[in-house]
C-alpha cells in the first residue's frame, strides 16, 4: 500500500513541477522568445556553414618547405 502511495505522490509531484512548462508553451512571450532563439540558431548555423565552405575553398599552403640546395665544392 505504501509503495502505491509513493508512486502516486511521485506522479502528482512531477505533474506539478511540469505544469508551468506546459502553460509557458502557450504564452505569447514564450512563442516570441522561442522564435528569436530559432532565428539566432539558424543565423549561427549559416555562418558556420559559410566558414566551413570558405575554409574548404582556400588553398592551403604546403606544409613541407623546399630544402635549400647546398653546392659542393669539387
Amino acid at each position: 500500500m505504501s509503495n502505491t502511495m509513493g508512486i502516486a505522490s511521485a506522479f502528482v509531484m512531477s505533474s506539478m513541477f511540469l505544469s508551468p512548462f506546459a502553460i509557458a508553451e502557450e504564452s505569447q512571450a514564450f512563442v516570441v522568445q522561442n522564435s528569436a532563439r530559432a532565428a539566432a540558431f539558424e543565423q549561427y548555423q549559416s555562418e558556420m556553414t559559410a566558414k566551413a565552405q570558405e575554409a574548404a575553398q582556400t588553398p592551403q599552403a604546403s606544409t613541407t618547405q623546399a630544402q635549400p640546395r647546398v653546392e659542393k665544392d669539387s
